[in-house]
């Protein structure tokens, strides 16, 4: 073959290689089409919650809750001592068994401020542990040199008719002691501490929610009695409120108002000779405000049975169930009875 014919036909074996490659090559695939990345959207956290202020003693709503301390005040409750002044107001009453049998009460003001409460009287070994968890000062007429040591050296502030402060008076219908009385606010104006109290009990938002109504029984009365007095709370369904009574007689304030509560708490606690001693020579008895022991808690016409704890003194009383979670109260005011677990009674009626 000479080498023209030879170049024909290695070109046009080119050709035909060029030709079958182009014949099967894939058409190139289209470029996609980018797909639009959308603009983040904003996702606004959700505000939190802000609770409702409430009173730190009774869980009761509070649209501006004051910042001032709370006042306890020592009353008597003796028959020559009714009807007391201002134990209306008190968002917590104490009753304690105190020499003889016969009980006195101690009332912390904070909530509601009467101008008058009375009468007062002096102070107890066991006050201390009442008193000092609230960090405001204890109102008392004066007291043993002994028990006024303790409760200065425990951090408790005293304001006393004996040692001067103002804001005492005596009242010329009643005759001595039942006659001191004291003006709250002049105490309010001594007081060291200028925070409010820190909560005392648990409280539910709303009364069915509370620990009694829930989770106990129905209860129409309580019938309690120290040695020499026989307290008692009905439940009143107008005023929804547990309404008092001194051996069957109504409690009355000295306005005419029948002294109620939200909640009665009671607690069964061991009582101990203290080393003072009365105008007869006789121990003065002293409620043990720690350790721990059986309670039972009243709300909203119900009853529920728990158990009471307090580790130290200057630490609130802990009120827990079977299971070791803490009652709720219902929101509103509470008296705390301190029952003798060896001499005092308790009924319980429908």
């Amino acid at each position: 073959m000479n080498v023209r014919r030879w170049q024909v036909v290695v070109a046009a074996g080119l050709l035909a290689l060029g030709a079958c490659s182009s014949a099967e090559e894939e058409p190139p695939a289209p470029s996609p089409t980018p797909t639009p990345t959308p603009d983040p959207t904003t996702v606004e956290p959700t505000p939190e919650q802000t609770p409702e202020p409430t009173w730190p003693l009774t869980g009761m709503p509070a649209d501006d809750a004051a910042e001032h301390p709370a006042v306890a005040v020592k009353v008597e409750n003796t028959v020559m001592a009714r009807p007391q002044t201002g134990l209306e107001y008190a968002d917590i009453v104490w009753e304690e068994m105190v020499e003889g049998g016969i009980t006195r009460f101690n009332a912390v003001y904070h909530s509601q401020q009467p101008e008058v409460v009375g009468p007062i009287r002096s102070l107890r070994p066991m006050d201390v542990g009442i008193s000092l968890p609230l960090g405001g000062p204890q109102v008392i007429s004066g007291g043993q040199q002994l028990f006024l040591g303790e409760a200065r050296a425990a951090g408790l502030q005293l304001i006393s008719d004996d040692a001067g402060h103002p804001g005492f008076f005596r009242e010329s219908s009643r005759r001595a002691p039942h006659n001191l009385y004291g003006t709250l606010s002049q105490f309010l104006e001594q007081a060291e501490a200028d925070a409010p109290p820190p909560e005392q009990f648990a409280f539910a938002e709303d009364v069915e929610d509370a620990s009694a109504p829930s989770d106990g029984e129905p209860a129409g009365e309580l019938r309690l009695s120290f040695p020499s007095t026989s307290p008692g709370w009905t439940w009143d369904e107008d005023s929804e409120r547990w309404l008092r009574d001194e051996a069957g007689v109504a409690s009355m304030s000295a306005a005419g108002e029948h002294l109620g509560t939200e909640n009665v708490v009671i607690i069964r606690v061991q009582i101990v000779a203290s080393a003072g001693r009365d105008q007869a020579g006789n121990a003065v008895p002293e409620t043990v405000m720690t350790g721990g022991g059986a309670a039972l808690v009243a709300s909203a016409g119900h009853t529920v049975e728990a158990t009471w704890r307090k580790d130290s003194i200057e630490e609130p009383l802990v009120i827990e169930d079977a299971d070791g979670e803490e009652i709720l109260l219902a929101p509103g005011t509470t008296w705390v009875e301190l029952l003798p677990a060896d001499r005092g009674g308790l009924t319980v009626n429908p």
